[in-house]
């Protein structure tokens, strides 16, 4: 017996090999940039271990922060991570030194940008906001 639904080889061969360049092709710069999850293992740990000490050491958010992680990954590059979450951490510095994150409008919009992206990777893997 042979399937009726089967492609001709050279269709189907033509059709995997093309599929990756296509998706490729069609995402913006920005996207490809982040699609190079360049986020270094020790920097995912940080993360995680700082987001499970926010939720009182619980077991279950190591799976839950790691997920948010990984969300962020996919967003950011590494090195725009780390400007965007230094810049909404010290934005509560006193003094002159949490000036300069708090009064320079560039350093506040990426503060704020970073700040949407964790709180929707936050809500698609259920970590409240503290």
């Amino acid at each position: 017996m042979k399937p009726s639904r089967l492609l001709p080889l050279p269709l189907l061969l033509s059709m995997l090999l093309l599929a990756p360049m296509s998706t490729a092709l069609a995402a913006p710069p920005a996207a490809q940039a982040a699609q190079a999850d360049d986020f270094p293992t020790s920097g995912r740990v940080e993360y995680v271990l700082e987001c499970m000490q926010k939720h009182d050491g619980k077991y279950e958010y190591l799976y839950k922060c790691s997920c948010v992680v990984d969300r962020i990954a996919k967003s950011l590059r590494y090195d725009d991570y780390v400007a965007m979450s230094v810049a909404l951490r010290n934005q509560s510095l006193a003094g002159e030194r949490g000036g300069e994150f708090r009064d320079e409008v560039s350093v506040r919009n990426m503060a704020s940008k970073y700040k949407e992206i964790e709180a929707g990777a936050n809500k698609a893997c259920a970590v409240p906001q503290r």
